[in-house]
C-alpha cells in the first residue's frame, strides 16, 4: 500500500473553509464567550460580621480574599525567643542552695566556691580562705557541682 503527502495548505485555502461556517455557530461562540462567571456565596457562620447574601462593594471581596489566605497559607510557628532563661535558672538554683562549684577558666585554672551573685557579664564566686573573685564569663570554659565528677 503507497501513501501520497497531502499538500501544504495555503492561507487562501483557509480562508476559504472559515467562510463557509454558519452565522449561528459565530453567535454562540459570542454567547459564550460573554458569560458571566457565577460564584456561589459560601457559608460564613463562623464570621460574625457575615454579609448574608448583601453586596456591599469590594468588601465582600476582600474578605473572600482574605478568608482564601488564611486558608491557603500554612500555619506559621512563632520564633522561638531569643533566650531560654535556662542559665538564669541554673545560676539562681546554685545560689540559693549556695552549692560548692569548680569553675574552669580558659587557661586551664580552676577555681573552687559559690556564686554569691551574677549579671550579664559576669559571676560573683565567694571563696573560703582566698578572696572573693568576679569572673567575666568568656573567661569561663564551663563548670560543675564540687561534689560531682564532671571533670572533662
Amino acid at each position: 500500500m503507497v501513501y501520497f503527502a497531502r499538500p501544504a495548505r495555503r492561507w487562501c485555502d483557509l480562508k476559504d473553509t472559515l467562510d463557509s461556517i454558519p452565522a449561528e455557530a459565530t453567535a454562540d461562540q459570542e454567547s459564550f464567550a460573554n458569560r458571566k462567571l457565577i460564584r456561589p456565596t459560601l457559608n460564613r457562620a463562623e464570621h460574625p460580621h457575615n454579609n448574608h447574601g448583601h453586596n456591599h462593594g469590594g468588601s465582600e471581596r476582600r474578605e473572600r480574599d482574605r478568608d482564601r489566605d488564611r486558608s491557603t497559607a500554612p500555619a506559621k510557628k512563632p520564633a522561638p525567643s531569643e533566650q531560654t532563661n535556662a542559665e538564669n535558672f541554673y545560676y539562681q538554683k546554685q545560689m540559693q542552695s549556695k552549692t560548692p562549684m569548680v569553675i574552669v577558666l580558659r587557661d586551664g585554672e580552676e577555681v573552687h566556691g559559690y556564686i554569691e551573685w551574677y549579671d550579664k557579664n559576669c559571676i560573683k564566686l565567694n571563696r573560703s580562705g582566698a578572696a572573693n573573685l568576679m569572673i567575666y564569663k568568656p573567661a569561663i570554659k564551663y563548670m560543675f557541682k564540687e561534689n560531682e565528677n564532671g571533670r572533662k
